[in-house]
């Protein structure tokens, strides 16, 4: 782990110059994720993506996973601070040609964690680009109307022995806005 910017690491440098088996990327999915509430700004947030394309093309992992918000694939340039609706998406296109040019088979699926034992519907977009003559392999649901499981609930990861201390019974009352 490295506490610096992405932007200022050399990727043949922090690699030693080794062979890179698995690159793990998760760009900041601040400036498209729905839950943000406002509009994507920051090109430099926005641009993390590119790196992927760096790293890919100086240190040529073999596997690149990457997970992030399913609006991703939405991922276009920025004019006067708002996205491009009409170029949306002309970024993520391009990144996949990009590690596709450089010889990566190159997938991706939104995946629902419920579907796979998590007491949580957390929708994320998974890529997967390899070059090592592998397929992708994606992994079969357990859980759901399909599987063999039900979906489970978080009701079943509370333990409601332990109900703790209602609010109401504090010494310092709490602020009419609470």
């Amino acid at each position: 782990h490295r506490c610096e910017s992405i932007y200022s690491v050399d990727p043949r440098t922090a690699t030693g110059g080794q062979r890179v088996g698995l690159l793990w990327a998760s760009p900041s999915c601040t400036h498209f994720s729905r839950a943000r509430g406002g509009t994507p700004v920051s090109r430099q947030l926005r641009g993390l993506g590119w790196m992927i394309v760096r790293w890919a093309g100086q240190t040529r992992p073999r596997v690149i996973l990457c997970e992030n918000v399913p609006e991703w694939v939405t991922w276009g340039p920025v004019r006067r601070g708002q996205p491009q609706k009409s170029r949306a998406g002309a970024y993520f296109r391009q990144m996949v040609a990009m590690l596709q040019a450089m010889g990566y088979v190159v997938e991706w699926r939104v995946l629902n964690a419920a579907e796979y034992d998590t007491p949580t519907t957390r929708k994320r977009l998974f890529l997967v680009a390899r070059c090592d003559g592998e397929p992708v392999v994606w992994p079969v649901p357990t859980n759901g109307p399909k599987a063999a499981k039900p979906f489970r609930t978080a009701a079943e990861c509370i333990d409601w022995t332990d109900l703790g201390r209602s609010i109401f019974d504090r010494k310092k009352p709490l602020a009419p806005a609470t």
